[in-house]
């Protein structure tokens, strides 16, 4: 076996697995009780509806079902509402099958479906294809063996069931058989529980496992057509952004190495002088924080102006002269002077001072 054929049945068991738990689903999700054939005599039926506790269903009636290919009896004008997408339940006369019984190891229950399916033409004149069969509930003999009955009928003396299910509108219907000890007439309180569940079908219109499997299979080609797609999108997408930023990333080079000749060049000094200039004058906050070490705890300022190479400042303090000297000492500034008076008035708490000092560069430690 190759690995594609490996691959295609698991899948195809995958999506079968998951149409099998949709139909499933959905049949729990039906809202309509089931409906109950029961056959009394040969061909002829009780039809009930198991009805909810509380809810009104139709009355039973009798349903005659003819030999051959006559024509369907149309159900009364009260159920057709209810037939309707319902689940059919038919109970069959054990006299309609062949009962054979059926003795294997202990072992083969896990396989009985399969062993019985594999037998059938042994035990019937009829194999799986041409008839419609089940089986009991196995049953222990001894220690080493089990025994089942395998229940079977030929499948055309059951498709007028099928048709008339079909001709109601109804959504499936299932087979089941009578007890072999069944009393003859067969009693019309007789219950699906106890009899052997032998086919289930569903019909046109509703939702079944091979609509569901194809359905899947289709949505998971279409998925794996759109995510090669995207794939492929992404990767033409991909290279064309590549391309695109290696075009900006030589460019970006190209440009920076023009304005390293450019500042490199003699055509260019006032460049050169922004740049030196730059790197010769100290910033704003190197000289805010040189006063702020300066200037003692009971001096405000009130007033900061830097013009080119000159700091002015004006505030309160308590000794102005002072000031002058502490900013002289200081390696930022130099030629410390009053730019205007002194001056002090009765609600000042100090002395108003309006220092001007020379800005000297300097790059020390840690600036």
């Amino acid at each position: 076996m190759t690995m594609s054929t490996r691959v295609r049945r698991e899948l195809a068991g995958w999506i079968g697995s998951v149409a099998e738990a949709v139909v499933a689903a959905m049949g729990r999700l039906t809202i309509k009780p089931s409906v109950r054939l029961i056959e009394i005599e040969r061909n002829v039926f009780i039809m009930r509806m198991l009805a909810r506790p509380g809810r009104s269903v139709p009355p039973d009636c009798r349903i005659l079902l003819p030999d051959g290919d006559a024509s369907l009896p149309a159900p009364p004008e009260s159920w057709k509402a209810a037939l309707h997408g319902s689940r059919i339940e038919v109970v069959l006369r054990p006299d309609r099958f062949l009962w054979r019984p059926l003795d294997l190891p202990k072992r083969a229950v896990e396989f009985l479906d399969a062993m019985v399916r594999s037998q059938l033409d042994r035990l019937t004149p009829w194999s799986a294809h041409e008839a419609v069969f089940g089986r009991t509930a196995p049953v222990e003999i001894s220690s080493e063996r089990i025994r089942t009955t395998v229940i079977a009928a030929p499948r055309p003396k059951l498709e007028s069931l099928i048709r008339l299910a079909e001709s109601w509108r109804a959504g499936s219907i299932i087979l089941f058989a009578a007890p072999e000890t069944a009393p003859m007439p067969v009693d019309d309180r007789l219950t699906a529980t106890n009899a052997t569940r032998l086919t289930e079908q569903r019909l046109g219109g509703s939702l079944d496992v091979g609509r569901v499997s194809r359905v899947l299979a289709a949505l998971l080609i279409v998925a794996a057509i759109s995510a090669a797609l995207s794939f492929a999108a992404g990767s033409l997408l991909g290279e064309r952004l590549d391309e695109q930023q290696g075009q900006l990333t030589r460019r970006i080079s190209e440009r920076r190495a023009a304005l390293r000749l450019d500042l490199q060049g003699t055509d260019n000094a006032a460049l050169r002088g922004l740049m030196r200039r730059k790197q010769e004058s100290p910033a704003a906050v190197v000289l805010m924080e040189a006063l702020s070490r300066i200037l003692p705890d009971n001096t405000y300022v009130t007033e900061l102006r830097i013009e080119k190479d000159r700091l002015q400042i004006v505030g309160m303090t308590q000794d102005a002269p002072a000031l002058v000297k502490l900013i002289e000492q200081s390696a930022h500034f130099t030629r410390a002077t009053f730019f205007a008076p002194t001056t002090r008035s009765a609600d000042d708490p100090g002395q108003r001072f309006h220092i001007e000092a020379g800005i000297k560069p300097h790059f020390g430690l840690g600036t």
